[in-house]
């Protein structure tokens, strides 16, 4: 702090939000996202972000200021966030399968992670759940369950905890004890349109090495269908 002290600094705050119109900086509305930066206006509609779900559209708007005011030219900002490649086992597209689209999310440890998700899902979802569970409170899920799921496949050792949590919400339930079993399961409850997403809200070491095991084994199941 001492040295810093010897420095004077500068700064242009350029805020972003969904709730209004700024004059400077991101927002979005009615589908659409705005960056202003200066002189410069970029705007995009929020359906071609390679990124889904409303956390990542709050990403996508602090990257796109951030590029618009290093001076990057609007068409390749448009271009990299049409393109951008979610990381491995984070809501990773697998395949789709005779209608049926397979997500890997299997590095969603926990309830919060699983929440966004399913936030971003706009297909009927069959979720594949479970692991050790660390204390989850699956009641911050119940809304996004009622609303979303078909039906929940339970990977892990002990399930009772999600049957408890979800027997009210969801009709359909299963519990599987391995990766395959439970793509089977998820496949054969699924229907042309549904995503099956794997987001476990848990750590994978009842069954699998860690999450990247337990993500590997998932779509190498998925290619076995």
């Amino acid at each position: 702090k001492k040295n810093l002290n010897q420095f004077s600094f500068s700064s242009n705050p350029l805020p972003f939000t969904m709730q209004h119109e700024l004059n400077q900086g991101g927002f979005i509305k009615n589908g659409q996202m705005t960056v202003k930066t200066g002189n410069e206006k970029l705007e995009m509609s929020i359906y071609d972000f390679a990124l889904k779900g409303i956390h990542n559209q709050y990403n996508t708007m602090a990257a796109g200021i951030a590029a618009s005011t290093l001076g990057i030219r609007k068409q390749k900002i448009r271009e990299a966030i049409q393109s951008f490649e979610a990381l491995e086992h984070r809501m990773e597209y697998v395949s789709t399968v005779r209608g049926v689209e397979f997500i890997n999310d299997s590095k969603a440890t926990n309830v919060n992670s699983t929440w966004y998700a399913l936030e971003s899902m706009t297909k009927p979802v069959i979720l594949i759940l479970g692991g050790i569970d660390k204390g989850n409170d699956y009641g911050l899920l119940r809304d996004l369950v009622k609303e979303k799921v078909k039906a929940i496949v339970c990977m892990g050792v002990d399930n009772r905890k999600i049957h408890e949590s979800f027997q009210n919400d969801v009709a359909l339930m299963v519990n599987t004890s391995s990766a395959q079993e439970a793509v089977k399961a998820a496949f054969h409850f699924a229907n042309n349109g549904d995503v099956v997403l794997l987001s476990p809200a848990c750590a994978s070491f009842d069954l699998f090495k860690n999450y990247e095991d337990r993500g590997n084994q998932f779509k190498e199941a998925v290619r076995d269908l």
